[in-house]
């Protein structure tokens, strides 16, 4: 299905049901790096048709906000990372190690006791499902290299560097899979590069081009200030974003509404086609159509229309269902009102 001037897209999670997941336990945590079982509602042997039920829900709400590319909301993970990270050969999820997360606390996060290895598909499946259930654009995303060996206790390797570089290795091998599997854009998200620059600086590019590397078809990279139902200060720019017009992704997810960021940082990125977070995801209140036209324009005057993507901030993981669904509407119609300008200056 081709893309319009301006195509929408959510970043990645969509708000999952409340009769799903315990959202109130949710919200009073960062997102769980080992497996959170307790946060599901519905019995285990049930949880997979559930959790099929609902992704169906989140990709048909996509569609009726008229989103151009479509995700599966995200809904069968506990957090954007967990699910990946502790599926992996090498990572001790019954013993637990201890990291501090982006705010300076310590949380309980998946052990690295051994070489670490993708021994099966992990997330195969949920393209296909996508896939069978949509005609649109399909995008799925995975943890980046760095982030999860930031969100690791490190008892194996030299190095967190020589981790992120096996993490890099199977996260290709699964990028390769979810292409041939059906899915038209793979994203990868890094938050600890923003978190974190100067380690990112040190390695992080790095693992984050082995993970690219050799993958034909559309990839992204998401990187950002941390949920905004979490973290809600916002620094005035990025601490980590140049550097990035430098790896082999095609597209740069950041974000801009909540941050009121300055978008002359866009010029660095000359290469890439940018996912531009014009959704403030701090606010429960759903943005106005001509609010997010404004944020759109504010993108333009440093990068051309053919590359930007119109998205939220982030994840709208811990939005009630209600407003997220308002805000997608919302940001359909802002892109629809920017593009018919473009459109009708030429």
């Amino acid at each position: 299905m081709s893309l319009p001037l301006l195509p929408t897209s959510l970043v990645g999670s969509y708000a999952q049901s409340d009769w799903l997941i315990d959202r109130a336990s949710l919200g009073k945590r960062f997102p769980p790096r080992t497996r959170a079982a307790e946060l599901w509602r519905i019995p285990e042997a049930n949880l997979k048709e559930a959790q099929d039920d609902a992704t169906l829900l989140a990709i048909r709400e996509q569609e009726e906000a008229g989103l151009d590319i479509i995700t599966d909301g995200e809904i069968r993970r506990e957090s954007y990372s967990n699910r990946f990270a502790t599926a992996l050969e090498g990572i001790d999820i019954d013993t637990p190690g201890t990291a501090l997360d982006r705010s300076g606390h310590p949380n309980p996060v998946p052990r690295i006791a051994g070489p670490i290895r993708r021994t099966e598909t992990i997330m195969v499946e949920d393209v296909r499902f996508l896939r069978r259930h949509t005609d649109r654009t399909a995008k799925i995303t995975v943890p980046g290299p760095f982030t999860m060996s930031q969100q690791a206790q490190n008892d194996h390797y030299p190095t967190l560097a020589d981790a992120a570089m096996d993490y890099a290795a199977a996260i290709n091998a699964e990028i390769k899979d979810l292409f041939a599997a059906g899915a038209d854009i793979v994203q990868i998200d890094e938050p600890y590069m923003q978190a974190r620059p100067e380690q990112a600086e040190e390695y992080g590019l790095t693992a984050l081009n082995r993970a690219l590397e050799g993958v034909s078809g559309t990839t992204a990279v998401h990187i950002c200030f941390g949920y905004a139902a979490l973290i809600h200060e916002r620094p005035e720019g990025y601490s980590f974003l140049p550097q990035l017009n430098g790896c082999s992704c095609n597209q740069i997810s950041i974000e801009t509404a909540q941050s009121n960021l300055d978008c002359s940082v866009l010029k660095e990125l000359e290469n890439k086609t940018v996912i531009l977070g014009v959704i403030d995801l701090s606010d429960h209140a759903v943005e106005t159509p001509e609010t997010v036209a404004a944020r759109i324009r504010r993108g333009l005057e440093y990068v051309p229309a053919e590359r930007i993507v119109v998205a939220p901030d982030c994840g709208m993981k811990y939005l009630p269902r209600e407003s997220a669904f308002g805000k997608l509407q919302a940001m359909v119609e802002g892109a629809r009102i920017v593009r018919a300008e473009q459109q009708g200056g030429r």
